[in-house]
């Protein structure tokens, strides 16, 4: 019968044995025995050598380092002695690249490694099980986003990345030399998105990467990002987008919980499931709260870091992590974001998880005249914008949408203390390589 001890990157011979490929994570050479532990992306598995049995085979891997990639081809033997309960004999060892020495850092060893170290040689830290985790996390997070927004009716889109011009103004802006002419990296697909709810498209979302020129070096804060946004039609208020997303996080949080059950056992980490709906505290509820607490905001500031983690502690008193903030000036806002007809209100909203904004979105101002005022009242010329507002004269319907940073998402659901944790090349002002 042939020998299968897992899933994993096995390939099962002829013969009954078994084939297995993946890197040296340790070896224990005991005089006439030695014991090797092969990692590949599902796990480890031990190797046992007995040097008067297959003396080449022993001289050939006892000399290797550690993180050599091999090919094993033997038999699997069960063990009480290993953690699998399993053990490979093996009777062929091919080397297909021996590392070299020293290690720029390690996998196993218990030793702290500051963060740049980390990141300058990411190859080697995405060896580490918790650090994989994370990623593996994320690309189920990605699919369940897919999944629940088919469901709900949405069509997938990708908007451009270089345009002639910003959705949120000129100060976080990358601007790049296009043959010639000043163009821009997208800061959000929110035009876009915008664009096509004229055309009958009625809802739509986007997964991809936006870019912020913002000089941040803080553990939130990063040039490029993986953003999650979906805009929808025929609403008739903010609450309907708001639902829309609570209805999307509780099927990513509950499908977390669910499929990456291995990968949270790894991180130690368990993923709370706050039932819906979300709680709603307005944004002059909490300016009262971060003034008494000793933050003084005027009306119209940004709650920043500090008033949001105030809100956040508040908050979790009453064991709650998500909660939407709504009811904010419209001065604060964005041109495309819809005003509260005679009053200084407008139609949008936040999404808080844990103390940290991960959500913006609201209703949009879909009528043409009103739409060119506010471009003009953000002090922008409307000129700028026509590849955008002229879907807005022949007919567009009401509608409303948000954004996501996944990143931020993934980082508060995980606790992970910087959001670079949840990227695997991340960008900041400091960093553009590797």
């Amino acid at each position: 019968m042939v020998a299968t001890y897992r899933d994993s990157n096995t390939i099962t011979a002829d013969d009954g044995t078994v084939v297995v490929r993946g890197w040296i994570q340790d070896i224990r050479n005991l005089g006439g025995i030695s014991f090797v532990t092969l990692r590949d992306r599902f796990g480890t598995i031990q190797l046992t050598l007995i040097k008067k049995i297959i003396p080449e085979i022993f001289a050939k891997v006892t000399r290797l380092t550690r993180e050599s990639v091999i090919v094993v081809t033997g038999d699997v033997k069960v063990s009480n002695q290993t953690e699998l309960g399993l053990e490979i004999i093996p009777s062929d060892v091919k080397v297909y690249s021996e590392a070299i020495t020293p290690l720029p850092m390690g996998v196993i060893d218990k030793v702290n490694v500051d963060m740049s170290t980390r990141l300058n040689n990411r190859f080697i830290d995405i060896r580490k099980a918790e650090i994989k985790a994370i990623f593996e996390l994320k690309s189920i997070m990605s699919q369940l986003i897919v999944e629940v927004m088919n469901s709900n009716g949405f069509t997938q889109v990708y908007t451009p990345k270089i345009g002639s011009s910003g959705a949120e103004g000129g100060s976080t802006l990358f601007s790049v030399n296009y043959f010639g002419k000043k163009a821009f990296l997208a800061q959000s697909p929110q035009l876009y998105k915008q664009i096509l709810m004229s055309t009958g498209m009625d809802k739509v979302f986007e997964l991809g990467p936006v870019f912020r020129a913002e000089q941040s070096n803080t553990n939130r804060h990063v040039t490029e990002f993986i953003s999650f946004d979906g805009e929808m039609s025929w609403i008739e208020r903010e609450e309907d987008v708001m639902h829309m997303v609570e209805t999307v996080l509780d099927y990513v949080l509950k499908g977390i919980s669910e499929r990456g059950k291995k990968q949270l056992e790894i991180l130690k980490k368990e993923v709370k499931i706050q039932p819906i709906p979300y709680p709603v505290i307005t944004y002059a509820e909490c300016l009262k709260i971060v003034n008494d607490a000793g933050l003084k905001l005027k009306n119209c500031d940004d709650l920043g870091t500090e008033g949001e983690k105030i809100i956040g502690d508040v908050m979790s008193k009453k064991g709650v992590d998500f909660y939407f903030i709504t009811e904010y000036p419209e001065e604060s806002k964005p041109f495309y974001i819809m005003e509260k007809d005679g009053t200084s209100y407008s139609f949008s909203f936040d999404l808080d998880y844990k103390g940290q904004e991960i959500s913006s979105g609201g209703q949009r101002e879909h009528r043409y005249d009103r739409l060119v005022e506010r471009i003009q009242k953000k002090g922008l010329n409307p000129d700028d914008f026509t590849f955008y507002t002229d879907a807005f004269k022949y007919g567009m319907p009401p509608h409303g949408g948000w954004g996501i940073g996944i990143e931020r998402l993934l980082t508060k659901m995980l606790d992970l203390p910087n959001i670079r944790e949840a990227i695997i090349f991340p960008r900041d002002p400091s960093r553009i390589s590797p």
